[in-house]
């Protein structure tokens, strides 16, 4: 119950869980709905390491955007956290990579389009 309080709270639809600063679960609304829910459990009396994910599928902050939603597409998961020397320093979500990829061809588009019309369609906009 705490878990989905503090996702309410903090309007994110996961949590990473830590055990002395290491990643040892995910828990997300999809567990919560899946595992607590569906099967009439007790949201009082389920505990998180009861119902979290686990192994953690992670990235570090080298790896691409590309990289990134290859894994969240073929694990079928919406978080990524993201660990350098497996501490903690982020979380990647779908929706972030997806903002990312639409701004990133909102840009290719624009340079496109300018390449097309050349120098002078573009003084003609200002």
């Amino acid at each position: 119950m705490q878990a989905i309080a503090l996702m309410a709270d903090k309007s994110v639809g996961a949590l990473v869980v830590l055990e002395q600063d290491t990643v040892v679960g995910m828990i997300s609304e999809r567990d919560y709905a899946r595992k607590v829910v569906l099967m009439g459990r007790s949201s009082k009396d389920t505990l998180v390491k009861d119902i979290m994910t686990t192994p953690v599928v992670a990235v570090s902050p080298q790896d691409t955007i590309d990289e990134c939603m290859r894994i969240v597409s073929a694990k079928g998961i919406r978080h990524l956290p993201v660990l350098d020397m497996d501490k903690l320093v982020g979380v990647v979500s779908v929706g972030d990579l997806v903002k990312h990829l639409v701004w990133i061809q909102g840009e290719t588009i624009q340079y496109l389009h300018e390449y097309i019309a050349g120098p002078a369609a573009i003084h003609r906009q200002l």
